[in-house]
C-alpha cells in the first residue's frame, strides 16, 4: 500500500529529532551529522530503531544537510551519494515508510540571494537522486521558509521520480509565519497546487503555536491533501551551559490527541524530542 492509502484509513506517527539524539551520543557542535552515516552507521541505525520500536511508522534518513553546498562546508561534497542512505530499520518493521530528508540549501533565492529556480532545482536533484536510488518511500522537504525554494525541490522530485510521494513542511517561527513571511494557509494552498499531497509544519516555537498553525492548515487544505505536524518538544531553556527542551512525553501525548481530533493525519516531533516522545504519541493515537 502507498503512504496515501494508509493515510486514508489511519493517523500515522512520524519519528522525532535526530540532531539532539546524535549529540547525546557524542556528536560535537559544528560536526556533520551526515558523516555518521558511513563512519558510525550503527549509531544512526540504533536511533532509527528506537523510533521505529516506539511506534513511528515514518522514519527519516539522516540527510537533512545532504545537499552539495551544505556538505561542502565540511569538505564532504564529493561523498554525497555515499552519505545519503537508509533502509534496514524500516524493513525490520513491516508497514514502516522511509522519508528521504531534504533540508534547506542554506542559500537565499533571488532577488534576495543569488540562487535561481533552475540552480536550486539542480542542487536538490543531486541529493534527491541519491535518496531515490537508496530506496526511500517518500521525499521529505522540511524546515523550509521560502515557497520558491520548496517549489524548486518539488520540481526536482517530480523530474526524477514522478510518482514519488512528497512531504513538505515549513517552519512558522516568526509570529506564525516563516522567516520569509509565508502563512500556514498560504503554504497549503500553494503547495497543493504543485501536486504535493502531504503538507505541514515542523520545528517552530513549541506545541502551543503548533496547535494554531495546524488548525489553520487543516482548514485550508483541499480534498486529497493530508496534514503533518511535528512540533519541537517545547521551547529550549538554558540549564547550566546547555539548552534543554522541557516538553515532556505526557505533554506531547495530549498534543497528539488534539492534532488527531482536528484532522491532522501525521503527528511527530522535532527538536529536543526522543523515542519516549514518539512512544507517548503512539500510545495517545492508539
Amino acid at each position: 500500500m502507498s503512504i496515501y492509502d494508509v493515510l486514508e484509513k489511519s493517523t500515522l506517527v512520524s519519528d522525532g529529532a535526530m540532531g539532539t539524539m546524535l549529540q547525546s551520543r557524542g556528536l560535537t557542535d559544528g560536526g556533520a551529522p551526515e558523516l555518521w552515516n558511513v563512519e558510525r552507521p550503527e549509531e544512526i541505525e540504533a536511533v532509527l530503531e528506537e523510533y521505529a520500536s516506539a511506534g513511528a511508522r515514518l522514519i527519516t534518513t539522516n540527510t537533512f544537510g545532504g545537499t552539495h553546498g551544505r556538505l561542502a562546508m565540511h569538505g564532504l561534497e564529493s561523498r554525497l551519494f555515499e552519505l545519503n542512505n537508509a533502509r534496514k530499520v524500516a524493513d525490520r518493521h513491516p508497514g514502516t515508510f522511509v522519508m528521504g530528508d531534504v533540508g534547506p540549501s542554506g542559500d537565499l533565492m533571488e532577488p534576495m540571494g543569488t540562487m535561481t529556480p533552475e540552480s536550486a532545482k539542480e542542487l536538490f536533484a543531486e541529493q534527491i537522486g541519491a535518496l531515490v536510488a537508496g530506496g526511500v518511500d517518500a521525499i521529505l522537504i522540511e524546515t523550509m521558509s521560502d515557497l520558491s525554494e520548496v517549489e524548486a525541490a518539488v520540481r526536482a522530485v517530480q523530474s526524477i521520480a514522478e510518482d514519488m510521494p512528497i512531504i513538505a513542511t515549513l517552519s512558522f517561527d516568526t509570529n506564525m509565519r516563516t522567516m520569509m513571511g509565508v502563512k500556514p494557509a498560504q503554504a497549503v494552498q500553494a503547495l497543493s497546487q504543485l501536486g504535493v499531497r502531504i503538507i505541514g509544519a515542523n520545528c517552530g516555537r513549541g506545541m502551543d503555536e503548533m496547535r494554531v498553525i495546524a488548525a489553520q492548515m487543516v482548514e485550508a487544505r483541499p480534498d486529497g491533501v493530508f496534514i503533518i505536524a511535528q512540533s519541537n518538544a517545547g521551547l529550549p531553556v538554558l540549564v547550566g551551559d546547555e539548552f534543554v527542551y522541557q516538553g515532556t512525553p505526557a505533554e506531547m501525548a495530549d498534543f497528539a490527541k488534539e492534532m488527531k481530533a482536528i484532522g491532522v493525519n501525521i503527528v511527530g516531533s522535532c527538536c529536543g524530542s526522543s523515542p519516549a516522545h514518539t512512544a507517548a504519541i503512539n500510545q495517545a493515537l492508539a
